[in-house]
């Protein structure tokens, strides 16, 4: 049997969760294309040391995208959420501390059964820190990056994912694109916004223009990408190089 392979949704942090586009929440059209009749979300608080302030924050972003059955998947990752994540329909990483929940999700038999309720039609959604676990790597902390500090992920997505940073001029993402071996890219997803990835590889800003990181031997590109499909963006050339 094949199942359809979601979009992943990549968010700075929890706002586009409760904001309406066009008059519509953002996970509702996905979360309405469910057979299910009562649908199940999995909240991955890993990151966050399994908070429940953050997690009733999710209980509410899911009464918003009709998903009445929810459950926060712990650490300690027992038997009972594990049930319960492999009957997933969406399953989001929460923010916080990257190298804190990867610790977990690589640590236990989450990180694999994410992947593989992903491949088997579940919706992926990542905000913060949960959104640059599902690219190619991130940082274990704040010390200067260089290709040693780097961990990899889960490689769901081929760019490396930073957010809500730009305060700081993305230095953080630009540093780990530039120790990447070969060519990369890194997607920086400013506060309020986000970013759809589409099954056919297409990617989507959302709200707020997204920008991106390309290293291509010593050079280091910067490019914004603005809200609209990639074809408006081509044909009106709104990507602006700097």
């Amino acid at each position: 049997m094949s199942f359809p392979i979601r979009p992943i949704y990549l968010l700075a942090d929890s706002q586009l969760l409760f904001q309406p586009l066009d008059g519509v929440p953002l996970l509702a059209p996905i979360c309405g294309e469910i057979e299910s009749e009562r649908p199940k979300g999995a909240y991955i608080g890993a990151s966050n040391g399994d908070d429940p302030v953050f997690y009733s924050i999710f209980e509410g972003a899911m009464d918003v995208a009709g998903i009445p059955e929810c459950r926060m998947i712990t650490s300690a990752y027992t038997s009972e959420d594990r049930d319960f994540l492999n009957e997933a329909d969406l399953i989001l990483l929460a923010g916080g501390d990257v190298a804190r929940g990867w610790d977990v999700l690589d640590g236990t038999d989450m990180r694999q059964d994410i992947i593989q309720r992903y491949y088997g039609g579940a919706i992926l959604v990542g905000i913060s820190a949960g959104a640059i676990q599902l690219g190619l790597g991130g940082r274990p902390d704040e010390k200067p990056a260089d290709e040693d500090d780097l961990i990899e992920t889960f490689k769901l997505i081929p760019f490396y994912i930073d957010a809500h940073d730009e305060g700081n001029k993305w230095q953080r993402l630009k540093k780990v694109v530039s120790v990447s071996e070969g060519f990369s890219k890194g997607i920086g997803i400013p506060k309020g916004g986000g970013m759809i990835y589409h099954p056919d590889h297409a990617l989507e800003p959302v709200r707020q223009p997204l920008i991106e990181f390309a290293k291509d031997g010593d050079d280091l590109t910067e490019t914004l990408l603005f809200p609209g499909s990639e074809e408006e963006r081509d044909g009106d050339d709104a990507a602006a190089d700097r």
